[in-house]
């Protein structure tokens, strides 16, 4: 059994993490706002305006996993919302490594978080780990600098893995609850033309690729976190109607609608980017959903 430390832990990734994590054995502890040691996963205090962590929970990990970071579409993006996405991200890297430095023996691997948003609107390019980031919009933007914190760790004695996640579809949040055809209206809203690629990847499955991260020593460096089969968005709401076994009748939202109503945070929706799953695979992960219909039909039916 080993000693897992999460920064991010309450989210959407970290909370089915944590409890994949700790069905396989593992001890689960989190890096939280307050403290809370009487909690499920105890949690241990960081705060990353003030620049302070709990050492005690660096200390006990074996491996550490930052997840950490403001959510990308919680709010709009104005300036100061743009420049806490930034700093949540570079913040709470910088924190864990000042910590690590600290420690006598370090942790046996670092996994951090990043986004396949560092690729940027890319059209129907296929892009592997290899491909130059994006150089326009603000997706690019912060997830280079994202990646700049996280290339920091390299310094350290230690195993360093850098996931960048896909859309990830769960019941529970993220993209898939606002596509979710209810009853009484089964129209299916896509956003402009609907032929942007969506790299998308079931909960279940980025979770299993963090654990196989830890559980790996032969991974090393950058690896995508999305399935083998991305999928036009047009298509993958006519796959969701599908999933749910109910007809659909297919609404656009001209791309102009979207932008004056969403602002420069239109590019997360109308950004076309289409993300190879093979270095992943190369290093002997199995997916347990690559398909996307089945991957639809295990989340509704399951609520995951």
């Amino acid at each position: 059994m080993s000693t897992i430390l999460i920064g991010g832990g309450s989210g959407l990734i970290g909370t089915r993490l944590s409890q994949m994590l700790s069905k396989k054995g593992h001890k689960v502890i989190l890096l939280s706002r307050k403290k809370n040691l009487q909690a499920k996963y105890p949690k241990y205090a960081w705060d990353l305006k003030k620049g302070t962590i709990d050492m005690e929970a660096v200390k006990q990990a074996d491996y550490i996993i930052n997840l950490a970071g403001a959510g990308i579409a919680d709010k709009r993006w104005s300036d100061a919302r743009k420049k806490e996405i930034i700093d949540s991200r570079l913040k709470s890297n910088s924190l864990i490594k000042q910590a690590v430095e600290n420690l006598e023996q370090v942790p046996k691997a670092i996994i951090a978080a990043s986004a396949i948003g560092f690729y940027g609107d890319r059209a129907d390019q296929l892009m592997n780990e290899d491909t130059q980031a994006g150089d326009t919009g603000f997706l690019a933007e912060s997830t280079k600098a994202w990646e700049a914190a996280i290339s920091d760790f390299s310094s350290l004695p230690t195993r360093l893995v850098k996931i960048r996640v896909g859309i990830v579809l769960s019941t529970q949040g993220g993209a898939l609850k606002p596509f979710i055809l209810q009853d009484k209206f089964r129209m299916g809203t896509y956003f402009g033309d609907g032929k942007q690629f969506y790299s998308w990847i079931h909960i279940d499955d980025i979770c299993r690729i963090f654990i196989y991260a830890i559980e790996n020593e032969q991974m090393n460096g950058t690896y995508n976190g999305v399935s083998p089969n991305p999928i036009r968005l047009y298509d993958f709401v006519k796959s969701l109607a599908k999933a749910q076994d109910k007809s659909v009748i297919m609404i656009p939202a001209p791309a102009f609608a979207i932008k004056l109503g969403m602002g420069e945070m239109a590019e997360i929706v109308l950004s076309s980017t289409k993300v190879s799953a093979q270095k992943i695979e190369k290093q002997g992960f199995k997916f347990e959903y690559p398909e996307l219909i089945p991957a639809l039909q295990h989340l509704l039916k399951e609520n995951v």
